[in-house]
This record gives structure tokens, sequence and C-alpha cells, in this order.
């Protein structure tokens, strides 16, 4: 979004900056202050609550910002704010709740406690920008319909790749052409990846093993990629998605697609591993005119019927900023949920499973997660792989088997479990909607 610049550049001048609180201050929430306080003209970050505060404070010193204020009360926080001073603390609440911030980033990736502050934030009419796909992916749709009625801004970011998808994928859009595909470049995919198999990448990153194991067994692009197809109505072509392995340019796959299979599902979303120009993502569309047909030929994107567009690099920390400044000056949403759900994500057996075993988080040893439309989702009444962490399994299961409600006992009294029955509730009759636990 090229305007955003002046935009930003305009609070600046004016001596009114977008004011930005921030939950979570791991890895990635230290890059995104980083970015903020020393690349970002007309945006402060007023605020960070991690619930270790040590981590927090290491958020502002590693961007330079030595002298911070702890806070415990919202009046704490908010005269903090009004002084010009940068605050942290343990509770995330008092971020929602205080007055002077325009927009949270949501940084957690925790699905419960992400979806607690969601709502407490939505509540309080505050913006909120997500990195949390397993979130949006699990409880999206209906956390949007409480944003739209609160009149706030609900959306992934640009910078992750669903994003960078949604942002070629309006691209085309806007251009002319039919987008019929979304997808994902990766470097490696292995559903039975584990923390300690991924231990050694992770220290040499400096993240935390499990983070990293999602993103290896599949299961962090199963979020993104539903995701996309939330936003886009998009479906995917098999459980899983199709996933080929391709050591070419995307631009030589678009003959590896049945074009009427595409065109009957509405466009898909899917993944490739091994493909150029890796880490980036690819939008694949057609277009009905002949007469256009003709100039993109003449332009190099050849003669159809797919046509190849792609962005070959993801920026992660470096593009949130721009979300905020997207939702808080333009009210435009980076990525969010059209409508019910079309694709969810599955919890899947990473190895045999017994019962009496409790399910641990993702990125663990338990569980992946796959894609599958969410018409089978409801149909089969499977279990969502945001949800299935703390669930106790009633019987054995075995591995790469998809597990269902009936397999396991919820844990009691969570948010999360509330919310994805009432997005059932909302968004499909009782004829179509399996039996809910």
């Amino acid at each position: 979004m090229i305007i955003v610049d002046k935009a930003l550049q305009a609070r600046a001048e004016a001596g009114n900056p977008v004011k930005v609180g921030m939950i979570g201050a791991g890895f990635m929430g230290r890059g995104i202050a980083n970015q903020i306080i020393n690349s970002v003209p007309g945006m402060e970050l007023v605020a960070i609550s991690n619930r270790q505060i040590d981590a927090a404070k290491r958020a502002y010193a590693e961007a330079g910002v030595e002298e911070v204020e702890n806070v415990s009360t919202v009046s704490e926080l908010e005269v903090a704010i009004a002084q010009g001073k940068s605050a942290i603390t343990e509770d995330a609440m008092l971020l929602c709740r205080a007055g002077g911030i325009d927009a949270l980033i949501e940084v957690t990736g925790a699905v419960e406690f992400g979806a607690r502050v969601v709502m407490e934030a939505i509540a309080h009419c505050k913006h909120v920008i997500m990195m949390n796909a397993e979130l949006d992916g699990t409880i999206g749709a209906i956390l949007k319909v409480y944003a739209d009625k609160a009149g706030v801004i609900l959306t992934a970011c640009d910078g992750d790749q669903p994003g960078v998808e949604m942002n070629l994928y309006r691209f085309v859009k806007s251009i002319g052409l039919t987008p019929l595909l979304c997808g994902n470049i990766k470097g490696l995919q292995d559903p039975y990846r584990n923390p300690t198999t991924q231990a050694a990448f992770a220290q040499r990153w400096g993240q935390k093993a499990h983070m990293v194991t999602s993103f290896a067994d599949g299961t962090k692009i199963s979020f993104e990629q539903a995701i996309v197809a939330n936003a886009t109505g998009m479906k995917v072509a098999k459980r899983g998605m199709l996933g080929y392995d391709f050591k070419g340019h995307v631009d030589e796959m678009t003959t590896m697609y049945d074009l009427e299979q595409l065109q009957e599902l509405g466009g898909i979303v899917d993944y490739v591993v091994g493909a150029k120009p890796g880490p980036g993502v690819f939008v694949f569309a057609t277009h009905d005119d002949p007469k256009q047909r003709h100039y993109l030929n003449l332009y190099k994107l050849g003669e159809g019927p797919l046509y190849s567009f792609y962005t070959p690099y993801h920026l992660c920390h470096f593009e949130v900023p721009l979300s905020v400044a997207r939702a808080v000056l333009f009210h435009d949403y980076v990525l969010s949920p059209l409508g019910a759900p079309v694709v969810d994500v599955v919890a899947t057996a990473k190895t045999d499973l017994k019962a009496g075993d409790t399910i641990d988080p993702i990125g663990y040893y338990m569980t992946y997660g796959q894609c599958e439309n969410s018409d089978i989702v409801n149909q089969q009444n499977l279990l969502p792989m945001g949800l299935a962490e703390g669930c106790r399994l009633k019987t054995d299961i075995p591995k790469d088997r998809v597990l269902t409600y009936e397999d396991v006992e919820l844990p009691e009294g969570r948010l999360c479990d509330k919310l994805r029955m009432e997005q059932n509730a909302y968004f499909y009759s009782v004829k179509t909607l399996a039996a809910v636990v």
C-alpha cells in the first residue's frame, strides 16, 4: 500500500502519531517493536504486554528504549501514555481497556489466550492486527462478526505469507483477472517433525523449537492457507492440499493444475515444496477476454489459460506496521473472513495416541494440522487443530488418523470452545451442523 507512507508522514508532521500496543514479546514481537520504534515515522509503540515481564522489557531494550514504566492498572497505563512513556505490563487486558491506544498487535500464537485478548479489545473498540493464524483459522469468522458489530477492524497482517497472498490476490483481481489458486512456497514439509528434531534449527535462529516444528510439520501452513481460503472463498482440492514437490519456478507449474477443477471449486488454496522463488507466494489466474490474453502473452506471461503472478519474499515483522496504518488510517483490512468458514484445520495424529493421554500444544509431539473443507469438517464432526491442545483422549488413535469430537473430552470453561460453538450456530443451520459437544 504505497499511500500508507505518505499518510504516516502526515501524522508525524502533525505530531499525532498512531499509538499502538503490542501483546506478545517473543521472537517476532521483538522484531515488530524494533521496526515501529526505529523505522516507522508517525507511529508509536506505547505499550507492550507479555506474561514474562522481562521479555517485554527486552523488546524495548533491543529497540534502544531503556526507560520503561511497569504498570499494573489501566489508570497507570493511561498516565504513562499521556506522558509519552513506554509502558510494560504482565496484564494484556490493560492494553485492551486503556484509552490512548488506537490499535493492538496480537502476536501470541495462542488460541485460548488470543481469543480472550481479541474479545476484550473488541469490547473496548480497539482495532486488532493479528499475527495469529491459529486463532484466525479456528474462530476468526465469529470474531469478525463481533468486530463488525463494534465497528472495528480485525485483520491478519502484511508480511506474513497470508497477507502477502491476499495483497497479490487483490492486485490480480484489480487488473481484471480471475484468481483461481493462491499458493504458498515452502522449503520443507514433514508431518512427523517435533521439537527434538527441530531443536538445532530453533537454537540457530533464536526461536522456540515448537514454533519451528509447526512450520516444518505443516500445521502453520495449513492455518495460513485456511485463512486465505476464508478471505477469498476458495477451497482445498483435497484434505491436506495437493502440496506438490517441484524444484523449478512457479511460472512452470501452471500446467500442473486441472483448470476445470479449479473453476468448479471456485479456486483453491495450495502449497508447493521446493519451488522458486522461495519463500514467496503466488497466484494463478485466468482472463476471459482474448484481446487481453494477447497483451498478457506480449508481456511475457504466456498463452494461458493460467497466468502466474508471484511475490518472491515475505518480510514478516517489517510489514506489520503497514497493516496497523491501513486499519487505523484507512479502515482497511489486509485479510479477514468473508463470512462462514470455507476451510478449517483439523487435528491429525502425529504418532499412535493412547486413551487417557492429554494432547500437547501445536508444534509438539502428538498432532499435526491439515486443511479440510469446512462442510466436510462439520459433516464428520472433525476436531479443529486450534482446539486440540488440552483435550483428553477417550480412545486409542492410530498415526495419521484425523481426530473427531467423539474421540476427546474438551477442557472445561474455555472461551475458544464457546466461540467455536457460537460460530457453528451462527453460520450453519441445524440440518448441516454436526453434533456439537
